[in-house]
């Protein structure tokens, strides 16, 4: 199975150039059940990034266009009343897929935001009454925007919450954007990719991960890291517990990555920026970024 990852990380790393880090931090958040945010700039990659693990995987993939008219009904699905069989039928809406890419999320408004909550937490969406299952597995990509473009609608704290990581891609190096600039950019290639893990096998990993050992010592460091998180006047708010479980999920899903079956420090110190970023404060910046160095750096490991 650890053949399998490397291989659909090197397929992915054939479209998205020179983010070998960024891509197996993607792949973590699936392995561990969790959503992906991506903030950055337009055109850095972050539709072909999630376009290429919906092939890698073989997960049956939607788009939405998030943008300021957008409605709930619009992602969720209405009923429509059949004239030939004389009642209402649900017509289901892009979120019933197993891989949905919500581009740029943050230009449409709260209302329709919301209308993911449930079902990035429950997996299933609530409408008209009835409540119906997504298909499994679920996982959603979220691109935004950053918060100083016009015409964006930041996330409520409550939704960025259910975002288990968040990363931003940046400019390529020199030696990827010279072979984008001789060849095109990656996307005419991604219906080449081939599917190197299956559904059953991304079932079998998820559970392999879920047999990771993290040693009482282990989980003690995490604890201070998440007490440091919630100490008055250093944040705005603190690592919530879905957002500590999170992170020991990560932990343990990029021990798996790399061939351990136990959890070391290093192992949470390499996912947790990208896991409490976005939860330390509102949203993916330069600030953010700094906070989640300060947890490192100043909480001692032994």
């Amino acid at each position: 199975m650890q053949q399998k990852i490397q291989d659909a990380l090197a397929s992915i790393s054939q479209v998205v150039l020179g983010k070998e880090e960024k891509i197996k931090l993607a792949l973590c958040c699936l392995f561990s059940g969790g959503h992906l945010l991506i903030e950055d700039l337009p055109g850095m990659g972050k539709t072909t990034l999630s376009h290429a693990l919906a092939r890698v995987f073989g997960l049956s993939y939607q788009r939405i266009q998030f943008t300021s008219d957008l409605l709930p009904a619009d992602v969720l699905g209405v009923s429509v009343y059949s004239q030939k069989n004389e009642q209402f039928e649900f017509h289901q809406g892009p979120i019933f897929c197993q891989l949905l890419l919500a581009d740029e999320i943050n230009r449409s408004t709260p209302k329709t935001q919301s209308a993911l909550l449930e079902a990035m937490e429950e997996g299933q969406v609530t409408v008209e009454g009835s409540t119906r299952k997504l298909p499994e597995p679920f996982f959603v990509i979220a691109t935004q925007n950053p918060s100083t473009q016009t015409g964006t609608f930041p996330l409520p704290e409550s939704q960025l919450d259910r975002f288990l990581m968040c990363i931003e891609l940046g400019y390529p190096d020199p030696k990827s954007e010279r072979i984008l600039l001789q060849k095109g950019g990656g996307r005419s290639q991604i219906d080449a990719l081939a599917v190197c893990v299956s559904a059953k096998e991304l079932s079998n990993i998820q559970h392999a991960i879920g047999q990771v050992q993290a040693s009482d010592n282990l989980l003690d460091y995490l604890q201070r890291l998440i007490a440091f998180s919630r100490a008055p006047q250093r944040f705005n708010c603190g690592l919530s517990p879905r957002g500590s479980i999170g992170l020991l999920n990560c932990a343990k899903t990029w021990a798996y990555m790399d061939k351990r079956t136990y959890v070391i420090p290093e192992d949470i110190q390499a996912v947790l920026p990208a896991v409490v970023r976005h939860r330390l404060h509102a949203g993916c910046t330069e600030e953010s970024g700094e906070s989640a160095q300060a947890l490192l750096s100043e909480v001692p490991v032994i």
